[in-house]
């Protein structure tokens, strides 16, 4: 008697069927960042060369636009796939244009200056980025850790997108005309340090907060939650204050402390060195900010690890 009909099973049970859903990971993410900066550069030869005014626009929106897009195809290679797409785009862009305006408008009243001040704008941006997260995040399932990193990654990507596409603006309105230089030197530098900044920050809330919720499903705000809260505002304050701060270290350190704060002179022959110092010390104070941030976020996300697997098997084996 054969049987060839016995030995194969009809149905292949998944060798992966703990494992949440997810999206299949294509690297499109690096490839449009050296898509998109490849035209970024080919827009600026053809203004220069063109002088051709109408292009700024697409300056300003390639160069703002770039790597904060970027980072959102990052996420949306590794959330899972039963968060739609069209969320984490409703998270970039709506979430983006609401941070932005509501920064402006509860910032508006501030006056207050120095490292107070900036720590003041540091909660309210963070304040409105969580909750934007909060809001756009409610239905994703499992809440894992990572799961909230990403979500707040994208977040974070959208009011950096908004908020340099600001600056860049500012910096080409010179007083002769159209500052393509300062422009351009505006974009790259925020592009460099995009990821490093509002994109890390949100995504240290977005795993605080997920990591927090009961059964990875309802939103419980702890004492961790807070803790991350003021722990990102404060960074966001000390990144913003940072030129403020190592200028008065390398005024300190050159001894110009009493002419520059009691004249606003310095001493004779040490600006250049107040100069190198400043440069120094703020390049040196971004590091160390961006540092605490993602050893935070690695801490968060490696320590709810077993939690979020967990819970990711189950969710999985209930669908």
């Amino acid at each position: 008697m054969s049987t060839a009909g016995a030995s194969v099973p009809l149905t292949t049970p998944s060798l992966h069927a703990d494992e949440p859903a997810r999206t299949h990971r294509h690297g499109w993410w690096w490839k449009s960042l050296l898509l998109g900066a490849l035209l970024w550069m080919v827009t600026i030869v053809v203004t220069v060369a063109t002088r051709n005014t109408n292009l700024v626009p697409t300056l300003i929106l390639l160069g703002s636009f770039l790597v904060p897009f970027s980072v959102v195809l990052f996420a949306a290679e590794r959330i899972s796939s039963r968060f739609p797409t069209s969320s984490l785009m409703i998270a970039f862009f709506v979430g983006g244009v609401l941070g932005v305006l509501g920064a402006s408008l509860l910032e508006a009243p501030l006056t207050a200056g120095g490292v107070g001040g900036f720590l003041l704008v540091g909660l309210i941006e963070e304040l409105v980025k969580v909750v934007l997260l909060v809001v756009i995040g409610r239905h994703l399932v499992p809440k894992t850790a990572r799961q909230g990193a990403l979500l707040g990654a994208t977040v974070g990507a959208g009011f950096a997108a908004f908020e340099s596409a600001g600056y860049a603006f500012n910096a080409a309105l010179g007083g002769r005309g159209i500052d393509l230089l300062g422009l351009l030197q505006t974009e790259a530098v925020r592009s460099v340090l995009t990821p490093l900044g509002h994109v890390l920050w949100t995504a240290v809330l977005g795993a605080a907060v997920f990591a927090a919720s009961r059964d990875g499903r309802r939103y419980r705000f702890t004492v961790g939650v807070v803790l991350a809260y003021v722990l990102v505002a404060v960074l966001h304050g000390l990144w913003d204050s940072m030129g403020g701060i190592s200028t008065i270290i390398a005024i300190v350190a050159t001894g110009n402390a009493v002419p520059a704060f009691e004249y606003g002179t310095l001493r004779t022959g040490t600006r250049g060195e107040v100069g190198a110092i400043t440069t120094g010390v703020y390049v040196l104070g971004l590091g160390v900010v961006s540092v605490i941030g993602g050893l935070s976020l690695r801490a968060i996300v490696r320590r709810h690890r077993p939690r979020d697997r967990a819970m990711s098997q189950e969710h999985a084996t209930l669908r």
